[in-house]
């Protein structure tokens, strides 16, 4: 079974990201750091039972020798909610499942956390980011956990795609969470609510 972990915000700089995500919510953005396999960098921000983050090239970091997770190499225009990630307690098994592209697990890690991702081997994910990027914690360390309270909780994420039947099908009895919703649309959107102290915002 898939579980929703968390969200990517990609950007084009780092620093422009988090600014857009820290006006809009009214909020700081705390923890964070580099991934040197992938040649990018990140800021992170509590939602209670999973986080947010805001990820973008590191302009410091070599290039990793291979295309960058959430097609990032392609990446242009405006910090926007580009990909969410769902966890897992078995990858392999997951993987089996498909969809095709889904990727090959590749082994992280950053400070105290180790965990595997399945990366494509073109940095795309299926349905052009409309299925998330499947991820294995391993140990008990999480940052949602380690991130600082700040009121704010993911209402809804709503995946809008051309082909949402096939995606909701790719997702089906995989992925239980009500918040996760998908819908038709001509192009691949994600859009998010989030409930703040001052009301329900949009992050897209």
């Amino acid at each position: 079974m898939l579980r929703l972990d968390h969200l990517a915000v990609v950007a084009g700089r780092l620093e422009e990201g988090v600014a857009a995500v820290e006006k809009l919510l009214g909020v700081t953005m705390a923890g964070g750091g580099k991934h040197p396999l992938m040649g990018t960098h990140n800021r992170l921000l509590g939602l209670g039972d999973l986080y947010l983050e805001v990820i973008a090239v590191d302009p410091d970091a070599p290039a990793p020798g291979r295309p960058r997770w959430f097609d990032m190499d392609r990446f242009t225009g405006s910090p926007r909610l580009k990909n969410w990630v769902a966890g897992c307690d078995d990858l392999t098994a997951e993987l089996a499942l498909g969809p095709v592209g889904i990727g090959k697990p590749m082994a992280l890690q950053r400070g105290d956390y180790r965990w595997r991702m399945a990366v494509p081997d073109d940095g795309r994910l299926p349905f052009d980011g409309g299925f998330p990027g499947l991820i294995q914690w391993e140990g008990a360390a999480h940052p949602a956990r380690a991130l600082p309270e700040t009121g704010l909780r993911l209402a809804r994420l709503e995946i809008a795609h051309p082909s949402s039947a096939a995606l909701r099908a790719a997702l089906a009895g995989r992925l239980t969470d009500p918040r996760v919703t998908v819908t038709e649309g001509p192009v691949v959107t994600l859009r998010a609510t989030i409930d703040t102290p001052l009301g329900p915002l949009i992050l897209s």
